[in-house]
């Protein structure tokens, strides 16, 4: 035998069945202090300030991880495509 329930709920309904936590305020806080982050960015016009607001303190995500995640998506393009080894592109020697 076989039974299909079919509820409908909103995501609010659903939240307080489940039991799960309301986290909205918490939810407003964080888009609010992300929005004051990307607009003071915006406003010097600095790339790597404005990843820096958007990351929180501590989170590991600086220059060099961004550096690296570049390189792995710049070698992987290459891979993909059939091109030059890892390590950028290659230049042959004129004198061989």
């Amino acid at each position: 035998m076989k039974m299909h329930v079919e509820v409908d709920l909103t995501p609010e309904e659903a939240r307080k069945l489940m039991g799960l936590p309301d986290v909205s305020a918490l939810q407003e806080k964080m888009l609010a202090e992300m929005e004051q982050r990307m607009k003071a960015a915006l406003d010097a016009s600095d790339p790597e300030a404005m990843l820096k607001a958007w990351m929180p303190p501590g989170a590991g995500f600086g220059t060099q991880a961004f550096e690296q995640f570049q390189r792995f998506l710049w070698d992987s393009a290459r891979a993909a495509t059939g091109g030059a080894a890892k390590g950028g592109p290659t230049k042959k020697d004129p004198k061989a």
